[in-house]
């Protein structure tokens, strides 16, 4: 099973690629199968590739349901 996240796209670089960061963690990546992607647009990403462009609302609503989570499992 895989789990895919929202990732902001942070820098468009050459040769089809670009920086994506995620919980603070930044990567690069290959945006050869997504168009028109431009900072601030948010992408899911699976092994090094954008996969495809996320609305914006549903990017945020799903990153506060993990960090929801992430905080509910955390020990007190």
């Amino acid at each position: 099973m895989c789990l895919a996240l929202p990732s902001l796209v942070t820098e468009i670089l050459p040769d089809d690629q670009a920086k994506v960061e995620l919980g603070g963690v930044t990567k690069t990546i290959s945006l050869a199968l997504v168009s028109d992607v431009a900072p601030g647009d948010y992408v899911i990403v699976h092994v090094g590739y954008a996969l495809t462009k996320v609305d914006p609302e549903e990017a945020e609503k799903t990153l506060a349901l993990f960090a929801e989570m992430a905080e509910a499992g955390a020990p007190s």
